[in-house]
């Protein structure tokens, strides 16, 4: 098969050969390589240079940029994208080391990899050939009916970082040593430019991020809300805060109270996502804020609406938020709408209160009660931490705040013939003059009390209800 590399043997023909890359592709080409993927700031982009160049530098029919992880290589970009079915399920696949002799070689040796399902004259190569490379890559060309196929190792940081893979259809010369070497060149440019913009965004996010929701921080909300009102357009600030992270924390312990803030940023998150060019923060404490521009403060309120509800909170707790808007405040400075919204936030929060007081009507089907209790705990009960006093204990806070109550108790007993203990209690004493009742419910020697307003919805089927919940709690945790 002429000068074709042999299989193993790439890098060190690379190495080998009198004539740079550089000699065989020009200077200018290399350059202007290095001055594209200079440009980048992300991934994708390093990517998508990649891939161009190496079509252009390689006379590749297709170039794709892989990323290798836990010994798995899967595909991050193709140029130009595959229209052939059998391509376009390659390209969305990964491929672990251990099926792959030549991705395993990749990785230990970092070096190169060449392998041929067609001759110089387009005649299929034969089993066995020790030319042709690895069996497994050739079988794959043909499945592609392709000619050619190489692979350069993106060294980063002294770790093999994923792969630049060329192949070259029929009819057509198999790639040669002096296409090696320029992928080589080319593999250490893109690496390179790979470490950059990792290290940036490492920089980014420890400047720009709040270390445990991984939203913005407040000096990047102060920054977005300046530039939102220079821009003239209309600017929405929703300032946000979590109602029952203290019980959370108290009752569940600090580890809970993260997850629960965690989730709170994903839920703005998404609203973010569903209002291109705004940004989520997390303020401090359970202080979160969103930033809008452009968009008027209807459509905001509407998304936040939805958004809350598609995905309720973990315990029992809840978001309460409040809006300000240039459309309604005039032309105002930042910390001037931040307050606005901030007085908005707390007004909703007091109404909150209130109706969380009298959420269950008189006449409401016991049905329907036991059902909105049993997707609000078994939630809770799911997203407790492990073991029979945290999975009781947002069993009984779920079902209180459901049912209307104030407070909760979680007690257990050494024998069935002793009086129970509490081991936790949650939530707040009724105001003077509020009218309230409480459910016990009792498992095994677990006795759970659960608040409920004067004019929840009882019955059996409630009852049943809160027998079975117990029961998913207690038994769940063994």
């Amino acid at each position: 098969m002429g000068d074709v590399t042999r299989p193993g043997t790439a890098a060190q023909g690379a190495r080998a050969e009198s004539r740079s890359a550089a000699g065989v592709v020009g200077v200018r080409a290399l350059a202007l390589a290095a001055h594209r993927l200079e440009r980048c700031r992300t991934i994708d982009e390093v990517a998508q240079v990649a891939a161009t160049t190496g079509v252009e530098m390689l006379g590749a029919r297709r170039i794709a940029v892989c990323r290798i992880d836990q010994d798995t290589c899967r595909v991050v970009l193709v140029d130009p994208a595959p229209t052939d079915p059998r391509a376009v399920w390659m390209a969305r696949g990964s491929y672990r080391a251990d099926d792959r002799p030549a991705l395993r070689a990749l990785i230990r040796d970092r070096s190169s990899w060449v392998a041929h399902a067609r001759t110089v004259h387009d005649e299929l190569t034969v089993p066995d050939d020790p030319d042709a490379g690895d069996p497994v890559e050739v079988d794959t060309l043909k499945e592609l009916d392709a000619a050619s196929a190489l692979a350069a190792p993106l060294v980063v940081n002294g770790s093999v970082w994923g792969q630049i893979y060329a192949v070259r259809t029929r009819p057509g010369p198999p790639f040669r040593v002096d296409d090696i070497a320029r992928a080589e060149v080319l593999a250490a440019l893109v690496a390179g430019a790979i470490a950059r913009v990792d290290l940036e965004a490492q920089v980014r996010h420890l400047v720009a991020d709040d270390p445990l929701t991984g939203l913005a921080n407040r000096r990047i909300a102060d920054a977005e809300a300046e530039a939102a009102l220079e821009s003239g357009n209309e600017t929405c600030i929703v300032m946000c805060d979590v109602d029952g992270l203290k019980r959370v924390n108290d009752e569940l312990g600090h580890d809970t109270g993260d997850d629960l803030l965690r989730s709170v940023a994903d839920v703005l998150s998404r609203a973010s996502n569903a209002l291109p060019g705004s940004t989520a923060a997390r303020i401090g404490g359970d202080e979160f804020c969103l930033v809008t521009v452009g968009r008027r403060r209807a459509e905001v309120a509407d998304v936040m609406a939805a958004t809350i509800a598609e995905f309720p909170l973990p315990h029992g707790a809840a978001i309460s938020y409040g809006i300000a808007s240039t459309a309604v405040t005039g032309s105002v400075s930042a910390r001037h709408l931040f307050r606005q919204a901030d007085t908005a936030q707390y007004k909703a929060k007091r109404a909150r209160a209130r109706a969380l007081r009298s959420m269950v009507p008189a006449a409401a089907d016991p049905a329907v009660t036991a059902e909105r209790v049993l997707v609000a705990a078994t939630a809770a009960i799911v997203a407790a931490q492990s073991g029979v006093v945290p999975r009781l204990c947002a069993f009984a806070a779920a079902a209180t705040e459901t049912l209307g109550g104030s407070a909760w108790a979680v007690l257990t007993r050494r024998s069935p013939d002793e009086p129970p203990s509490a081991v936790a209690r949650g939530g707040s004493p009724a105001e003077m003059g509020v009218e309230s009742s409480t459910a016990v419910v009792i498992h095994d020697l677990w006795q759970v009390e659960i608040g409920m307003s004067a004019t929840a919805a009882t019955g059996e089927v409630v009852a049943t209800s809160l027998d079975a919940l117990a029961a998913v709690a207690v038994l769940g945790a063994r």
